[in-house]
């Protein structure tokens, strides 16, 4: 007896040390019992992030079980924050455009560019933006375009439909378009090129090009030919509203606060489901975005999504301005210029078809527009775009410092290169004393280095006899630059030739 109870006692003390060394309880062992592989069984007492986390033989406790859901709706509200940046913004698009006027009937113009009154994602300051709101609820919409333009329609998910103009079906020509609604199962007719988007929204925009100095010619071929109307109007259609938008303030830019989930969730009941990835809506779902309900949280929820907005601001700023793949940078541990199409894909993907989300957000968070000709223009056609926040240190560019790019002789293109600066919190351009807060190498008086090379300079005051190549800054105010390269040829790409990095020369 006294041996039984012996390895009875040592048996205990040998359950009691394995509770104590792993945290998971042990049960007698029964006939049908197994030996369980580690790592399959969750000890009962965890420390984590979140505290400790307490359950019993794999059931979590009352108050665990509820923190691991508070988790669980920050962490989904958060991601969704991320993954549906480009549906706020393409919200935010659509609210601004229909403030002017009816969808449809209503263009807005830049007659005179846009300057930085305009709060939009990176416009550059030399083409001619014009742009309208498509909208089909009342059945298939036909869109006479213009000759000699860039034009493209994105859907009100951000999803590309088509291109127009340069790069379009009517190789530059203008010609009639026939968008059909969802589900659209009536005749089409012949001589049309014809579109089917996946959504009712969809927005139409398009830029001309100056013509020796003057926005006339762009204007004048819109106005004389856009034309928008019902396919059932196409023998009398409604009359064209033209507005000349230029220097008249007005926002395009999504909320970044927890307001952002309201506008997304505006198009979730404007529009069909179908279109849209069910990955994405299960991700809104979970935070109580669903078609057909209301969207009302309760005021533990609005708590989460008031914290989960704030750090997926930071977060995608974080994406933008400092982004940790070396693919993202077009000179990967050389230089600070940034591209959002680390995979040459306008759909973010890679070569193994996985989607680069850092990209997404990065992209949709600092510009708008989204076309393969972003990323699949032949040599010598389209533009290329490389994003600065940095200067060559690695330090954010600020607006009290002064700072100088060198653009190398012989500049890989087919017509021309440019600078453009913008507000680190608008990603709009930035609001100095010059109007356009843009240079190109168009511009008159843009001083040469004798070998043909460029130095720009950007401060708050022009280094003395460097005012034709300076851009203002403003003191106490981050920005960033795009350098554009439009009709980029071979040496861009195969970066035989590359542009400088901002220096500081303070």
């Amino acid at each position: 007896m006294k041996r039984q109870s012996a390895i009875a006692s040592a048996l205990g003390l040998f359950i009691g040390l394995t509770i104590t060394s792993t945290g998971i309880a042990q049960a007698p062992k029964m006939k049908m019992t197994t030996p369980i592989p580690p790592g399959i069984a969750t000890p009962d007492k965890l420390e984590t992030r979140l505290g400790t986390l307490t359950s019993v033989d794999g059931v979590p406790d009352a108050a665990t079980a509820q923190k691991v859901y508070d988790n669980l709706d920050f962490q989904r509200a958060t991601q969704a924050y991320l993954n549906t940046i480009q549906i706020a913004s393409m919200n935010g698009m659509r609210e601004a455009i229909l403030k002017w006027g009816p969808a449809n009937y209503t263009a807005l113009l830049f007659e005179e560019l846009m300057d930085s009154k305009t709060l939009f994602l990176t416009p550059n300051t030399t083409s001619i933006y014009q742009l309208l709101w498509l909208d089909l609820t009342e059945g298939p919409m036909v869109v006479e375009t213009p000759p000699n333009v860039i034009g493209l329609v994105d859907d009100a998910w951000f999803h590309y439909v088509c291109d127009f103009g340069q790069v379009g079906p009517d190789k530059n020509q203008g010609g009639k378009f026939l968008f059909l609604p969802p589900g659209y199962e009536g005749d089409v007719p012949d001589g049309y090129f014809v579109q089917k988007p996946q959504t009712y929204g969809n927005w139409v925009i398009w830029r001309g090009s100056q013509v020796d100095g003057s926005t006339a010619p762009a204007i004048n071929a819109t106005k004389g030919k856009l034309r928008v109307y019902p396919l059932a109007q196409k023998d009398n259609p409604p009359k064209m509203t033209f507005i000349d938008v230029s220097g008249k303030p007005f926002n395009t830019i999504h909320a970044m606060d927890a307001k952002f989930f309201d506008e997304v969730n505006s198009v979730v009941q404007r529009e069909p489901g179908d279109g849209q990835d069910p990955e994405i809506l299960g991700q809104l779902a979970a935070i109580g975005i669903r078609k057909g309900q209301p969207f009302t949280p309760d005021a533990r929820m609005k708590k989460i999504l008031a914290e989960a907005a704030d750090v997926a601001a930071v977060t995608v700023r974080a994406l933008a301005s400092r982004p940790r793949g070396k693919d993202f940078f077009y000179y990967p541990g050389e230089g600070v210029w940034t591209t959002p199409f680390p995979g040459g894909s306008y759909l973010f993907l890679d070569k193994n078809n996985a989607r680069y989300l850092d990209a997404r957000a990065y992209f949709h968070f600092y510009a708008t527009g989204i076309t393969p000709a972003m990323t699949q223009a032949p040599y010598g056609k389209g533009s290329v775009y490389a994003v600065a926040y940095m200067d060559s240190k690695g330090d954010a560019l600020l607006g009290d410092k002064t700072y100088k790019v060198h653009v190398a002789p012989n500049v890989p293109m087919e017509s021309f290169w440019s600078f453009t600066l913008y507000d680190n919190q608008t990603r709009s351009e930035l609001q100095t004393d010059q109007q356009f807060p843009g240079l190109d190498s168009n511009k008159k008086g843009l001083v040469k280095n004798a070998d043909g090379s460029y130095d720009i300079y950007f401060g708050p005051n022009a280094p003395s006899g460097k005012e034709s190549n300076w851009l203002q800054t403003v003191p106490g105010k981050g920005w960033n630059m795009l350098w554009r390269i439009y009709g980029p040829t071979k040496p861009w790409y195969d970066k035989t030739w590359r542009i400088g990095d901002p220096e500081s020369l303070d």
